[in-house]
Parts: structure tokens; C-alpha cells; sequence
């Protein structure tokens, strides 16, 4: 096992070739290539795909070249891109407990130290890494682990492997090493870039992150939209928050909301908000009927998975409301402190709605603009029901599911 930082520099960088006979106007090329517009406007799978071939191009042995980028996601903890010579590039997401499966390999242990390592074929003191599944079964004799340091947040980290026996030359191990700051820039902006996206979507949802992307940050700036909303309330949570332990009420919670939110997405809707254990969704598009059928197939299937649900014992039930109407929909708040919301008479209408879901024992009603864009033919009237807040009585809907 060798330090690459051990390695010894190459002492002009003016000289024709690298010591071993390596051009140093191509290692400067490269370089130039990672820093230039045409290297900016490739994804990850380009990028990674790009400059294998062209360390191959300037005769570096690479048959296996992977970035392990790193990156904050409630699922996966990033996610790696393998070239290979004449292959397509993998792309491989990595959940959580993958770090547990890398644990004692050189790849966790090179982020570890943050320093550059060269192990071989054979056992290490920083583990084997034959069994990972981008490695497995390729004949690779030699592996340089560079780790991706970042000034702080996640460090990713980029493997140079190869098949020829005896590895990498002194000289082509010093190429890579001169690469790796400018490998480590354009990285750190797509791990940058992706977290960004990721924690937008997390907690905001997609259409909303994109129109923060797109600048839509000042308080007042207000779209009106008309859509499909969906309220989802779970029956009796107050009683089972009260009785039960914290831990508990929050892994009913999330199990209740991991039945809840894909039936949402799934259908093209977007979860705007999570108000206890109620959520708020919305359905926009330039269809009414579209986003109404949309919004009524995901709260089908929301019943029809709570209708088995049991966690830890507990059976719960849910009520939805459905209306469709014209929506504010922008930022809200003081200062730098804002949020990106939804507001108007009708979104009080479906929160007004499931309060008569509630009383009433239905499991799913619908207002009456709400059943006429879907075009239901088997919706049965419940009668006019007085909305607090609303001057006038709303006929209101129920089906059966």
C-alpha cells in the first residue's frame, strides 16, 4: 500500500513528458478540459465517462474509473458512477445502509483519513474491496481511492483501477494525483447542485423548488392557478397522541404518511404541506377533469391502503376532502424568514369539507365544482351542509370506493 501524496511531484512543468514518459501538455489539457465549459454542461455519467476516455487517450491503463459522490437525501446517502471501456456508464444509489457494507474497505477508509490511497489485489489494513459490486469479478490488479475533499460538508471520492499487472506507473499515479483538484471542483458544484435539488424537493416539493430555483424568492410574488386540493386527516389522533409514547405516535406518523404521500405523487400531485397529521396536496393542470380524476384516483388509493393499515396493533382510519377551485399560490412571511404556500377561499373550502368528514363519519366528500369537473356519474348528494366561515350552504359529495 502507497500514500499517493507520497508520490514525488514532477519538478517542470514545462518539460515535454512526465517522468515514465506521460505528456505533461495532456495532463495540462486535462486539466483544462475538467475546468472548461464543455466539462460544466456534462451530468455525472458524462463527466465520469468523459475523462476515462481521455485518460485512456493519453495512454493511463484505466479499465475501471467510478465516482462515489456524496449527498444529502433522506434515502440514499449518494450515489456512484462506473465507466468502464466500451460500456455503458452504471449508475448505482446508494441507501443509508450501504455505509454499513463499505464499512471496512478502502473506499470508507480513504474518506476516513482524506487522503489518497493504492491498494492491490490482496489483503490491507484498510480492508478488501473485491466483493463491491462495481469491482467484482473485473480482474482489477490495482486501485487508487482519491478521496474528494470539500472545504466541509459530505466528502465524495473518485477510484482509478486497472488490469495491467504491476498497476500504475510512478509517473501515471502523479498524473492523477495533478487532476484531482480540479476532479474535486467540478464535483463539489454537481454535489452542491444535487443537494440542493434534493433538500428542495424533501421539504418543499419539486414544482415548488423549482419555481425557488427559477428565483420566485420575494415576499408578494403570488401566482393565481386553479387546481385539484386534497386533505388527508387521520381519525382520532389526538386521543392516540395523548395515551401513547412519543416514539410511538412518530413511527405511526411516518408509516401513516408513507401510505398517504405516494398515492399523491404518484398521480402527479404535490404534498404542499404537513399539518400534524393532516396533509395538504394539490393537483394543478391545465385539465380540470385531469387533475380531479388525478386527485380522486390517489385518494382511492390512499383508502383503500389505510383500509388494511395496523401499526404496532393500532388500526387508524382517515377522511378525505376533495374541492376544486382557484388558488394564491407564492411567498408569505417577513423579512428572509418566507414560505411558499397556497391561499384563497378555496383552500379554506377543503379544510371546511374534512371538518364534515370528521362529523360526519364519511371517509371521502367532495364539493360540488369538484364533481362536476371529474364528470362522476355515481356521486351521491349528501345534502347542503353550512361551511363556518361561508355565507352560503355547499352541496357536498360522497361515493362509494
Amino acid at each position: 500500500m502507497t500514500l499517493l501524496h507520497d508520490m514525488p511531484k514532477t519538478a517542470n512543468v514545462n518539460s515535454r513528458t512526465d517522468r515514465g514518459g506521460v505528456n505533461t501538455a495532456a495532463t495540462l489539457n486535462l486539466i483544462e478540459w475538467l475546468t472548461g465549459d464543455e466539462c460544466h454542461a456534462l451530468d455525472e455519467a458524462g463527466l465520469v465517462a468523459g475523462l476515462g476516455r481521455r485518460l485512456q487517450a493519453v495512454g493511463l491503463p484505466v479499465d475501471r474509473l467510478t465516482l462515489h459522490l456524496t449527498t444529502l437525501h433522506p434515502e440514499f446517502i449518494g450515489r456512484t458512477f462506473a465507466w468502464a471501456p466500451g460500456e455503458p456508464v452504471e449508475i448505482h444509489d446508494r441507501e443509508h445502509g450501504s455505509r454499513l457494507a463499505l464499512a471496512n474497505t478502502p473506499l470508507m477508509k480513504a474518506q476516513e483519513m482524506r487522503e489518497p490511497l493504492i491498494v492491490g489485489p490482496g489483503e490491507s489494513p484498510h480492508g478488501r474491496w473485491q466483493h463491491i459490486d462495481i469491482f467484482s469479478g473485473r480482474g482489477l490488479v490495482q486501485l487508487i481511492v482519491a478521496p474528494l475533499c470539500n472545504a466541509d460538508g459530505p466528502i465524495s471520492s473518485a477510484v482509478f483501477a486497472t488490469r495491467r499487472p504491476g498497476g500504475f506507473t510512478s509517473s501515471e499515479q502523479d498524473l492523477i494525483e495533478r487532476i484531482l483538484p480540479a476532479l474535486r471542483n467540478t464535483c463539489e458544484l454537481r454535489v452542491l447542485r444535487q443537494c440542493e435539488l434534493s433538500l428542495l424537493d424533501t421539504y418543499i416539493g419539486p414544482m415548488t423548488a423549482s419555481r425557488i430555483l427559477a428565483g420566485h424568492i420575494r415576499r408578494g410574488e403570488i401566482e393565481s392557478m386553479e387546481a385539484a386540493l386534497l386533505l388527508c386527516d387521520l381519525r382520532g389522533f389526538t386521543e392516540l397522541s395523548n395515551r401513547l409514547p412519543g416514539e410511538t405516535v412518530l413511527g405511526l406518523l411516518n408509516a401513516y404518511f408513507d401510505k398517504v404521500v405516494p398515492a399523491i405523487t404518484h398521480e402527479g400531485g404535490e404534498v404542499l404541506k404537513f399539518m400534524g397529521d393532516a396533509v395538504l396536496a394539490f393537483f394543478p393542470g391545465i385539465d380540470a377533469t385531469g387533475a380531479c380524476n388525478a386527485a380522486l384516483t390517489a385518494a382511492k388509493t390512499i383508502l383503500g391502503e389505510i383500509g388494511g393499515f395496523e401499526y404496532d396493533g393500532i388500526h387508524v382510519k382517515a377522511g378525505i376532502a376533495l374541492h376544486y377551485g382557484e388558488v394564491s399560490y407564492g411567498n408569505v412571511g417577513s423579512g428572509n424568514r418566507l414560505d411558499f404556500t397556497l391561499i384563497g377561499p378555496d383552500v379554506n373550502i377543503v379544510s371546511r369539507i374534512q371538518n364534515v368528514c370528521s362529523e360526519s363519519g364519511k371517509a371521502l366528500l367532495m364539493s360540488g365544482p369538484f364533481q362536476q369537473k371529474a364528470d362522476i356519474t355515481d356521486a351521491i348528494s349528501i345534502g347542503r351542509r353550512q361551511l363556518k366561515g361561508f355565507a352560503k350552504a355547499m352541496e357536498l359529495f360522497a361515493i362509494a370506493y
